[in-house]
């Protein structure tokens, strides 16, 4: 294999590269390294792989100090002739999509950016697939699709017409796209709905960090809907187990499309995750009470049969022991 993992940088692309390096594989990781949130986490992420910020040219591959089957390019999916070319030289057995624009309310307040980065730069992704063949693109989709109408447990068979979210759009968009490049060209691929990934490394805009940052600071943490919301909470460790079973394994279907859950199945009152983040930094929160934001859902449960049946995908990490993980990460990395 040879297997090209976009968005390195980011969160989840970060903890899969570092898995797939110590298995053994070669990898290529490209990210734009975009402003969303503070660079120099993603830097840090990217320092971890060997791959140093003083190297990074844009568009220049570089190579890992600490991996010899490792490279990394800074570069943006929205250069459709330019990534043709790249798979044309690389010639990548396997594709890992996560890069995306992410964030609810974000795209309330720069709705473009999405539409360039999850669509247009999805789209391109495709076409490079398509015309420089590929066994397998997994690619990252959302929670986010099922909308505020869906009943819960979230079964992948249910209907996802009504995105509250621009964001949620987009995810939803890249699961039409996918589908009909499979129908059209045969173009192997795999969706993952994934469901509010926590765990060291994360992003600071996710309610977890955010939480964790300002008990740790003795500082009022916004509650919205006033507490009455639950979420799928689901450890990193858990997903990266999943995204690498599902992997090698494209699907088989006439239609060689598919998507799936990937979440704990295990939803948590957000009062009593906020509880199990005092226990663990030993302090107490002050709240702030806020009514439900625009683009927010008040329930997230994720029906996880169908890649438990397939792949044997269990999660196993409960939220208590996650937080401890990533607790213990976030005061060597940020708090100190």
């Amino acid at each position: 294999m040879k297997i090209l993992v976009t968005g390195a940088a980011g969160f989840i692309g970060f903890h899969v590269v570092r898995r797939l390096l110590l298995q053994g594989y070669e990898v290529a990781g490209l990210d734009n390294i975009n402003s969303y949130y503070d660079v120099r986490l993603k830097f840090a992420r990217l320092n971890e792989t060997g791959i140093s910020r003083e190297k990074i040219k844009k568009g220049k591959w570089i190579q890992s100090d600490k991996f010899q089957h490792y490279k990394f390019i800074q570069f943006d999916l929205i250069e459709g002739k330019k990534l043709s070319a790249l798979f044309r030289n690389e010639r990548f057995t396997h594709v890992l999509n996560f890069a995306a624009q992410a964030g609810v309310r974000y795209s309330l307040e720069n709705p473009l950016s999405y539409i360039h980065s999850n669509i247009v730069g999805f789209i391109n992704l495709l076409e490079a697939c398509r015309n420089n063949p590929v066994t397998h693109l997994v690619y990252a989709s959302s929670s986010s699709v099922y909308g505020d109408d869906t009943a819960v447990p979230y079964k992948e068979s249910a209907q996802t017409d009504h995105p509250v979210s621009l964001y949620a759009a987009t995810k939803k968009s890249d699961e039409l796209l996918a589908y009909a490049y499979g129908k059209l060209f045969g173009l192997p691929a795999t969706g993952i709905r994934f469901f509010t990934v926590y765990g060291p490394w994360g992003r600071p805009d996710m309610a977890p960090w955010l939480f964790m940052s300002a008990i740790s600071k003795e500082k009022p943490i916004k509650i919205f809907n006033k507490g009455q919301m639950q979420r799928d909470f689901t450890f990193i460790d858990d997903i990266v187990e999943g995204v690498i079973k599902i992997l090698p394994l494209p699907p088989q279907s006439v239609v060689p499309h598919i998507v799936y859950n990937m979440g704990c199945s295990s939803p948590v009152q957000l009062m009593d995750f906020i509880n199990v983040i005092e226990k663990t930094v030993g302090k107490q929160s002050v709240h702030e009470m806020e009514e439900m934001q625009p683009g927010d859902v008040v329930s997230t449960f994720a029906d996880t049969s169908l890649l438990q049946e397939r792949f044997g995908y269990k999660p196993s990490t409960t939220v208590e022991t996650g937080i401890k993980i990533f607790y213990e990460w976030f005061k060597e990395f940020v708090l100190t």
